[in-house]
């Protein structure tokens, strides 16, 4: 019985830090890449289209880190110790 709430224990920690890991790294991702976006605009106004769409691409497969992230938390908290 010990042995399933360290299970627990440890798995509701590692979900904390995974969600606390997982969320930095996107986070700075994505303010680097708005931050470009938006000087590139700045040099370059007539490009605007382009690098509006390309940035909301890439914004798009950084979330994704953030999601997979989530999804391994859930699983951790939801699938271990029981």
């Amino acid at each position: 019985m010990a042995d399933v709430e360290m299970a627990k224990i440890a798995a509701y920690v590692a979900a904390g830090f995974c969600m606390g890991v997982g969320a930095l790294g996107p986070a700075l991702g994505q303010g680097m890449v708005g931050s470009k976006a938006c000087e590139s605009i700045g040099k370059q106004p007539e490009s605007a289209n382009i690098v509006t769409k390309t940035m909301v691409l890439a914004l798009a497969f950084i979330e994704s880190t953030a999601i997979y992230c989530l999804v391994i938390a859930l699983m951790l908290i939801f699938f271990v110790g029981k």
